[in-house]
């Protein structure tokens, strides 16, 4: 076995390893609402957003394309900066978990690859329509997520709501939450696991030194395993943080969020537009919170979670950047 076969065997398992941080950091993404309305207990939750989790990673590759094709140049692309990338991107993500940020996995692995490909190969080496791609996101997916379900919350209302007694609402709604945590895990599975299966393709295609067509069967399932096993674990800390401490939910408050959140996620996999699940469902909460009057959410925590999106970009653009500078020096 070639030397470059094993580093290729270590930075799939690196990339599987990323993949489970990310799934049991992103868990709150799936079940949050759901866990603090009551209306799953935790280990029905988790277990849902697991299996609905691993469907919706078998479900397409637009993003993963994006991600291996489209944010650095295959001439820069290495198995050493792919290894920094994920580095770096796990390193980040675990510091968020610790302190209970909901950051996002999905810009964390995205800015690290760019970090790494600026320190292998200075700005020539950056894609700019991937990383343009992924900015739009970083910029619309939060605006729409707090939008929708200002609107959505005041139509059902005004149509459904509002004709109802408030029991048969929380009953009403608690029910069809348990379907919109169940699109929401779904959609978190479609988007998020593809950032992995396009790690392990760009890894792939620099051990071949060609860029391959599709992404392979055996990575598919591998990422959608890892991202599942991963939520199966559960990130209590971000769960904690994004169910109870951003605003006080209501079934009807939950299936809102959730649906909104499912759909823009979906639209975006649609697109190849790698979104961070984590901005959407925040804002989206934040949104329904906002229907109840300014003093409803905690915006002291919100505040805590928009920092933190703020600041993942540049600090994992220079963690990747440093990691790759790291492993240039052996």
């Amino acid at each position: 076995m070639t030397t470059a076969l094993l580093a290729l065997i270590g930075i799939i398992a690196l990339a599987l390893v990323f993949d489970f941080i990310n799934g049991f950091h992103d868990t709150a993404n799936a079940i949050a609402t759901s866990v603090a309305t009551k209306v799953l207990t935790p280990a029905q939750a988790i277990l849902m957003a697991a299996v609905l989790n691993v469907v919706g990673a078998l479900t397409g590759t637009a993003v993963a394309k994006t991600v291996y094709k489209d944010i650095v140049s295959p001439d820069v692309a290495s198995l050493t900066l792919v290894a920094a990338a994920l580095v770096s991107a796990i390193i980040w993500n675990l510091l968020t978990w610790w302190r209970g940020i909901p950051s996002s996995s999905s810009h964390a692995l995205v800015f690290s690859l760019v970090g790494a490909g600026l320190a292998a190969g200075g700005w020539q080496a950056i894609i700019p329509k991937g990383v343009n791609k992924t900015l739009a996101g970083l910029v619309t997916s939060p605006v729409l997520g707090f939008i929708i379900p200002i609107v959505l919350m005041f139509l059902i209302v005004w149509l459904v709501a509002r004709r109802m007694r408030p029991r048969t609402v929380t009953r009403v709604f608690g029910r069809l939450q348990i379907l919109s945590a169940a699109f929401m895990a779904y959609s978190h599975g479609g988007n998020d696991a593809q950032k992995t299966m396009g790690i392990m393709t760009l890894a792939v295609s620099a051990y071949l030194g060609t860029q391959l067509g599709t992404v392979p069967l055996w990575i598919i399932l591998a990422a959608a395993s890892a991202m599942g096993l991963g939520t199966a674990i559960g990130g209590w800390r971000i769960i904690k943080t994004m169910g109870f401490g951003v605003v006080e939910l209501r079934p009807i408050d939950g299936f809102v969020a959730e649906m909104s959140a499912a759909a823009i996620i979906e639209g975006a996999s649609a697109l190849g537009i790698p979104v961070s699940t984590t901005h959407v469902i925040s804002t989206s909460i934040m949104g329904v919170g906002a229907t109840k009057g300014f003093k409803a959410v905690r915006w002291q925590v919100a505040g805590r979670i928009v920092a933190a999106w703020i600041i993942t970009l540049p600090t994992c653009t220079a963690l990747g950047w440093l990691c790759m500078k790291a492993a240039q020096l052996f």
